[in-house]
């Protein structure tokens, strides 16, 4: 209703004046915050004043959003109605919005920021056609206010180190003739998978396993090694009766090994731990990416295929005993049969032609490399080196490029050294932007520098050759391009990157591989569980973001989507097999937006309880912009000690509230998490806590009463402008790459408008964005 007001108010509504905003404060306001100690060390007797000066701006911002999300006045004082409240909003934002004109700031960002491990992995593939591990070639990204792309300004020793060994190997990969040596990787499955059903990519009729994406780098033997998951006396797990093991290159099954039980008289007198010693075989591959997979047949008649636990995780012998063998590691290693090394001679031998080499070589025939020389090094490095430096190189540039392929003897060894080079650049592991020039207020950003910008936003990868040119030829800078690029860089596949990047940050799904919860009260929990919680919301943000839906669907939506395992964990029946697939939730199910999926639900708990202040804040802080206040020193934990273990969690908290220094951030947190109650640790429907009837009901902090999770779904969606704000401020604070400021509010704010004028489609909202002038300006240093 308040946010219906505020459009319909406007920012000539009537009464919306400075003085309306000094008579709101005395009236609402002064009582609680003025004197000398004033609450919350928020004093409005220094904000009656008409004059905003930047030492104040973080006060309105703040009293801004607390009066906009109903915290203030708390419900016991002398709330105002809706209209006051919107019509006081409407003259603040009147106030901050004429600071801001006469004031003038966009705020800047380092001009040299390193690229993340994702955007390194995606800058190679978009480059290379190579999907490489960039988790196992860099070190791992720190966060900071939610996201791993703004603390990126540094390149440590260690980090040169690595990025440099990187690059060579990368290299070599791409080009894939200069490997004298067998190279190996070895791919390991994590140990709390079980193997007892189908996995999604497989053949049907198969059960476990692992299936890799593996770069062979040239055409030759390679030799495949599996080793069977153990148990800690290192035997083979699950091994009593025979069994067979597939291995699969692209789906066709290249080698079948037998499984078989060691002889012996009894199962403890059985060598269990070379069982798997003969699971070793020398295939011919051609070069390029190929699939494998590692997995056993159904076998239909045996007892040790069906399911005989009373859970459905199957993964140790001590509390999830394996029903059958399962798939630990495999290794590739190879080519053993080294039959073209590189002897510093060039070659007229025919190549196997791999996707990278089409890539690296563009128009040229990769077939007659050893015809090439200088030029057509140069034509080649040309074209990559401006996708990977995101501009066009400079005469320095393809120099210092060019020496390193003058330094080889080969055309090939020379590219492979030279690529190296370009990899281990500073242009290509830096996005570099040039400061702002000497002059008056925020400066448009170079056409050049926001192609970068706009890429890393949507695909978290760098421009590609249309945007480059658009950026070239200055059409970039026109809205109506900047549009039409923004649309079709959406309906690429790479914007998938803001689900599997942006998203994954901001609801915080990364967080779920770190998440174990006590497998004594949880004993259903494992890893194809953990993978398919995330997955249920990761294809769900996807449709809206991708779908032109309104963003507030991730709020309350009457679908999801749905594996086997997954459905079973909620109890919903008629969900068969490993795929996921697009569910039409029925009324009245207790599925459907973020608040009711195991995701969110699973990181905001601990390991053997739910909490509802970590998810009560986990709604104020991620989906209406609003975090509590930070505890105070010294405050004492939730007495989880043995004498509560008969306490419902409602009863420990209303102990713990009792202290004033609790009470205050509680009031705002619990009241939410209450109502999310009926959720267990893992996002399992219950009505009961041990035997005990969940309580849900509370009230919220504008006065609200809730008694479900569908009136909290509801209020939630009638105050959808604050979620679309703090989706908004949260999106650009990852396009940005920097914490905002309360100098930001007011360009937030036209963001948000922007969206609501279009429905508050995630395209809209994604325009808004784009169209911003702190994504397409910035400020002097």
């Amino acid at each position: 209703m308040l946010f219906l007001l505020l459009l319909m108010a406007g920012d000539n509504a009537a009464g919306a004046s400075p003085a309306s905003v000094a008579a709101f404060l005395e009236s609402h306001c002064a009582d609680c915050h003025s004197g000398d100690d004033p609450s919350g060390g928020f004093d409005a007797e220094a904000l009656r004043s008409d004059a905003i000066v930047d030492a104040s701006l973080a006060e309105w911002e703040t009293l801004r959003r607390r009066v906009a999300a109903g915290q203030m006045p708390p419900p016991e004082a002398d709330r105002p109605h809706d209209d006051e409240a919107a019509q006081f909003l409407v003259a603040v934002d009147n106030l901050l919005d004429n600071y801001a004109a006469a004031h003038p700031r966009v705020g800047t960002v380092a001009p040299m920021r390193r690229l993340t491990r994702t955007e390194y992995r995606n800058a190679v593939r978009d480059l290379l056609a190579l999907d490489i591990d960039a988790a196992e070639l860099l070190p791992k990204d720190e966060s900071s206010g939610g996201f791993d792309n703004i603390t990126v300004t540094e390149l440590s020793p260690t980090r040169l180190d690595r990025s440099l060994a990187a690059a060579e190997r990368i290299a070599s990969q791409a080009i894939g003739l200069t490997q004298t040596q067998p190279a190996g990787q070895v791919y390991r499955v994590r140990p709390d998978r079980t193997q007892e059903r189908h996995v999604d990519g497989l053949p049907l009729g198969t059960r476990g396993g692992v299936l890799i994406e593996h770069l062979f780098a040239r055409s030759g033997e390679y030799e495949f090694r599996v080793r069977l998951a153990r148990d800690r006396d290192e035997k083979v797990e699950g091994l009593d009766a025979p069994h067979e093991l597939d291995l699969l290159i692209d789906r066709a099954r290249r080698h079948r090994f037998p499984l078989t039980p060691p002889q012996g008289a009894s199962d403890w007198e059985r060598d269990f731990s070379n069982a798997d010693a003969h699971l070793h075989v020398r295939l011919p591959i051609e070069a390029g990416s190929h699939t494998v997979g590692v997995t056993f047949p159904v076998t239909q008649a045996s007892l040790r295929e069906i399911r005989r636990q009373p859970f459905a995780a199957s993964y140790n012998r001590h509390r999830h005993p394996r029903q059958a063998p399962a798939v630990y590691e495999v290794s590739i290693i190879g080519p053993l049969d080294d039959a073209t090394p590189s002897d510093g001679k060039p070659s007229d031998e025919p190549i196997a032609v791999t996707p990278s080499l089409v890539r690296i070589f563009g128009p040229l025939d990769p077939q007659a490399h050893a015809s090439y020389g200088r030029d057509e090094a140069t034509q080649i490095l040309d074209r990559l080196g401006r996708l990977a430096y995101r501009r066009p190189l400079t005469d320095r540039d393809r120099d210092r490029l060019l020496a390193f392929f003058d330094a080889e003897p080969t055309f090939l060894d020379g590219l492979e050294r030279s690529l190296a080079a370009m990899l281990a650049s500073p242009h290509f592991l830096f996005r570099i932007e040039r400061p702002a020039a000497a002059g008056d207020g925020p400066q448009p950003v170079a056409a050049i520098e926001l192609a970068s910008r706009l890429s890393f936003l949507i695909w978290s990868s760098g421009p590609d050759d249309r945007l480059l040119d658009a950026a070239e030829d200055g059409s970039l800078l026109r809205p109506e391009t900047l549009r039409d690029e923004v649309d079709r860089m959406l309906a690429d596949p790479r914007s998938a990157s803001l689900t599997a990047n942006f998203a994954a940050q901001w609801l915080q799904l990364r967080n779920l591989d770190a998440v174990n919860p006590d497998l004594r009260l949880f004993p259903d929990f494992d890893d194809n569980l953990r993978t398919a919680m995330r997955r249920e919301t990761e294809l769900v943000f996807d449709e809206i973001a991708r779908n032109d839906r309104p963003i507030t669907d991730l709020l309350s939506c009457d679908f999801t989507y749905l594996n086997e395992r997954l459905a079973t964990h909620y109890g919903i029946a008629g969900v068969k097999g490993s795929r996921f697939r697009r569910f039409a939730l029925p009324p009245g199910s207790h599925r459907g937006g973020l608040l009711r999926q195991a995701s969110v639900l699973t990181v905001t708990s601990y390991a053997t309880r739910t909490s509802p202040t970590i998810r009560g804040n986990w709604v104020l802080e991620t989906l209406l912009g609003t975090p509590a206040p930070p505890p105070p020193p010294n405050v004492p934990a939730l007495d989880d000690k043995p004498a509560q273990a008969a306490a419902t969690i409602r009863e420990r908290l209303a102990q713990h509230r009792s202290d004033p220094a609790c009470a205050s951030c509680h009031d705002l947190m619990d009241p939410i998490g209450f109502a999310l109650e009926n959720f267990d640790a893992v996002g399992r429907w219950r009505s009961f806590e041990g035997e005990r009837p969940i309580d849900p009901s509370g009230t919220l902090p504008d006065g609200r009463v809730v008694a479900s999770v569908d009136d909290l779904d509801a209020a939630i969606t009638a105050r959808s402008d604050l979620f679309v704000h703090a989706l908004s401020e949260r999106l650009l604070t990852f396009a940005l790459g920097r914490p905002l400021t309360p100098q930001d509010g007011p360009y937030v704010r036209r963001v948000v408008a922007a969206a609501h004028a279009g429905g508050d489609r995630f395209a809209d909202l994604l325009h808004g964005v784009v169209a911003s002038p702190l994504f397409l300006m910035r400020d002097q240093p």
